[in-house]
């Protein structure tokens, strides 16, 4: 029996482009129980990092793949096939590395191999929508002699930030900032100044404030005025926004705003002609506004989303969706006086008409640093099993 572990150095969350680094530890296990132990040979062992997509049958005409018939491996087959059995087709996969042959291990002892992959610029991001999945996984495959394959996936979690593709690094080392009292390879002082240059690009993209207004009217008249400040947000802040209803000759009694996704499949890849697309709301906000001046929300944009994106086959979008009640009368009648003494009371009416209509505001969602987005990833930076 040998036991595979493998391990993200990083955490599960890495930007397109970066290099993912997974130590995977083969250990020979001395058990107290046995009464002898015996040395274990393993043939070969392999990695490998893939994307795999998956697409709703009632939404999505999935495009022609070649590579269907390599889901089914032979039982003694040498071959390594990482999406062996998994649903869904692999539309990006980079090279296989085989990390040794022939490994032969003794009581108790271990061994540890460090796998190392830029992760492809070009691959959509990861996402798990009502339509289409994306979804990532480095896969180790092992195997003994005359035994079948035995595969480790450790699924991880890929942001993509355009405009990280056609930066060109500084030829010369002198310019590009480093720490001199620490030795590090080639490869990974350009991985840190990667996620440091996408971490300086979005903050210089979200940082910029303008003041947008825009009037809320209807047929009948004007409602209010809306505020933002900015339309271009990383996931994991705030979407904030500012209501003043003084200046309205329409009373509104009620608002609501939610903080929605809107993924839309692309018109040749459309189950059927003219599809509607689906929407997901992430917060909403809900509030009872008559005789309100002022009003704002604070609608928190989740770390475990996805920013917006578009590939081939589908296109995620996020906005603002707003919709309003108002008063079919003026301010003051929705007010009743409750009685004829010197101490007056004033009431709400039972009944009044009202009328309703939406809005809705486009916004920008970018990622954010992979290290953050690593606290609250559903994956788990280790993976394990026994062959």
């Amino acid at each position: 029996m040998i036991e595979v572990l493998a391990k993200l150095g990083r955490g599960p969350v890495f930007l397109a482009g970066e290099v993912l680094e997974c130590v995977i530890t083969f250990t020979n296990p001395l058990s107290a129980s046995s009464t002898s132990a015996s040395s274990e040979m393993l043939a070969w062992a392999s990695a490998q990092i893939h994307c795999q997509f998956h697409a709703s049958e009632n939404r999505v005409a999935l495009p022609p793949s070649d590579g269907s018939r390599h889901d089914v491996q032979a039982e003694n087959e040498t071959v390594f096939v990482p999406n062996r059995g998994e649903r869904g087709q692999c539309i990006l996969s980079t090279p296989p590395k085989i990390l040794f042959c022939d490994l032969r291990l003794d009581p108790g002892e271990s061994k540890s191999y460090s796998y190392c992959e830029t992760l492809p610029v070009d691959g959509p991001p990861s996402f798990r929508g009502q339509s289409v999945k994306y979804v990532y996984k480095l896969t180790i495959g092992c195997q003994r002699v005359n035994s079948p394959i035995k595969l480790l996936r450790v699924p991880f979690r890929v942001l993509v930030l355009h405009g990280l593709k056609d930066y060109q690094f500084p030829q010369d080392e002198a310019v590009a900032p480093s720490n001199p009292f620490l030795e590090e390879e080639e490869g990974l002082k350009k991985d840190s100044r990667l996620a440091d240059l996408a971490t300086e690009l979005l903050m210089v993209a979200t940082s910029r404030r303008s003041l947008h207004l825009y009037n809320i009217s209807n047929t009948r008249g004007k409602v209010g005025t809306f505020c933002i400040f900015k339309t271009v947000y990383k996931i994991g802040e705030d979407v904030i926004g500012t209501f003043n209803f003084s200046e309205g000759d329409i009373p509104c009694l009620q608002f609501s705003v939610s903080l929605q996704t809107e993924e839309g499949i692309q018109e040749e890849f459309q189950r059927r002609r003219g599809q509607p697309v689906s929407f997901t709301v992430h917060a909403r906000h809900q509030e009872s506004c008559l005789h309100t001046a002022q009003s704002s929300f604070s609608l928190p944009i989740p770390l475990s989303s996805t920013p917006g994106f578009t590939t081939n086959i589908v296109s995620l979008k996020w906005r603002l969706h707003f919709e309003f009640v108002t008063s079919g009368e003026s301010a003051g009648t929705c007010l009743v006086r409750g009685s004829q003494s010197e101490a007056v009371t004033w009431t709400g009416v039972e009944q009044m008409e009202v009328d309703t209509f939406s809005w809705d505001l486009p916004i920008k969602v970018l990622p954010t640093n992979p290290i953050l987005a690593s606290y609250v990833s559903q994956f788990s930076s280790t993976n394990s099993i026994t062959i």
